[in-house]
């Protein structure tokens, strides 16, 4: 279990502190935004704003923030550069973001992100003085470990935290509040609106196509979080599997499983759980015809019924990971649901759709080959987990 806790650690930093909220993609997004429109308020000076966190913590920021470091919360420094349409003020981040940075979009569209400095963190513990040498204006990191936050603001450093469960691990919910807080901080670049106007409308149009599936015919799928030849990581009733199943009128067949985070599973717990779907995130390196073909360690996927009807996926990997919150999140929930439901949505053309949501909410032009390597990840973008 330590081995888990470990993983999720490197990827998060999600400790286990009460959460509020839940699935519904408008009330608590649409409460929260008002809440942190009104904590923010320019300071008695011209030159600083100040602002709630999401740990709730008032801080005080120079208006003009040119350089940027973030610490543990991994997508953020690809939901930062798209925000921007450029990765120029990115000056620190943690190699697991700089990873996926280099197998994924991010790199190939802003290539100055890959000049970020790495060398500052290791997992969770962050080297202050090697933070002082990049000289960031402000430092970003988890809302979930306060002693991180407590160390950067002893060395001197502005330190904003930002939450990954806050949400109860909806990740529409979380993108709309990360966005929420950037724009706030960066009001000259605020995308808070068409960011929520076009992440809600994917969800409910996703929930109103799939609401009327009977219980009996919903999809049941498994998250194959992690995956080696030692050990089995999946979702349990409370991580970001769970949500995307109920998300897309599906079930996370793990439910039953109440820990926080990734979880180690066996394979008689997966002959048990037998689903109708697997996706493999970006965690692993593992991909489908690994499964097919039972290459990894000695364990036997032939008998499970994903695998036998060849229903098993690679989760997309664009600006980031899109298992966790991110700039591809809206897009991810269509992929979801489009692949687990195919009949009730043949009329999404995904390349179109994936196009207009960048183009429309950041002003990113792709090519359909770039769209198309979205959906055709390397198991490179998993190396170091």
């Amino acid at each position: 279990m330590k081995k888990f806790k470990k993983i999720i650690c490197a990827i998060l930093i999600a400790a286990m502190v009460p959460v509020f909220g839940g699935c519904s993609s408008s009330s608590s997004s649409s409460s929260s935004s008002k809440a942190n429109a009104s904590s923010s308020q320019a300071s008695s000076s011209s030159d600083t704003i100040t602002i709630t966190d999401q740990a709730g913590n008032e801080v005080t920021l120079p208006k003009d923030i040119k350089r940027i470091a973030v610490c543990d919360i991994l997508p953020l420094p690809s939901v930062l550069t798209v925000f921007f349409n450029s990765g120029d003020k990115i000056v620190g981040m943690s190699e697991p973001s700089m990873t996926a940075a280099k197998n994924g979009l991010l790199g190939e569209l802003y290539p100055e992100i890959l000049k970020a400095d790495t060398g500052f963190i290791k997992d969770s513990e962050v080297n202050t003085e090697e933070l002082l040498k990049l000289k960031p204006d402000v430092v970003f990191y988890g809302a979930s470990n306060p002693e991180m936050g407590d160390k950067l603001r002893e060395a001197g450093f502005n330190a904003v935290a930002i939450s990954v469960n806050k949400w109860e691990y909806n990740t529409i919910e979380t993108l709309n509040n990360w966005i929420d807080l950037l724009s706030q901080i960066f009001p000259e670049d605020a995308k808070a609106d068409v960011v929520k106007k076009h992440s809600e409308e994917v969800y409910k149009m996703v929930q109103d196509r799939v609401k009327d599936i009977p219980d009996d015919e919903r999809a049941n799928v498994f998250f194959l979080f992690k995956y080696d030849e030692t050990s089995i990581a999946t979702s349990g009733n409370s991580f970001f599997g769970s949500w995307w199943a109920k998300a897309i009128g599906a079930k996370n067949v793990a439910d039953d499983i109440e820990k926080d985070n990734a979880v180690p599973v066996n394979m008689e717990q997966i002959y048990k759980y037998n689903p109708d779907i697997i996706f493999m995130t970006n965690f692993t390196q593992a991909q489908p015809k690994d499964l097919y073909n039972n290459t990894i360690g000695s364990n036997d996927w032939s008998k499970v019924k994903a695998v036998e009807d060849k229903k098993v996926y690679k989760m997309p990997l664009g600006m980031y990971r899109s298992y966790t919150p991110g700039a591809d999140t809206p897009m991810t929930l269509l992929w979801l649901a489009k692949t687990t439901y195919p009949d009730k949505f043949k009329d999404i053309d995904l390349t179109k759709e994936v196009k207009d949501y960048y183009k429309e909410v950041f002003g990113v032009d792709l090519s359909d080959k770039q769209v198309e390597s979205i959906f055709a990840p390397t198991s490179d973008a998993a190396e170091g987990f």
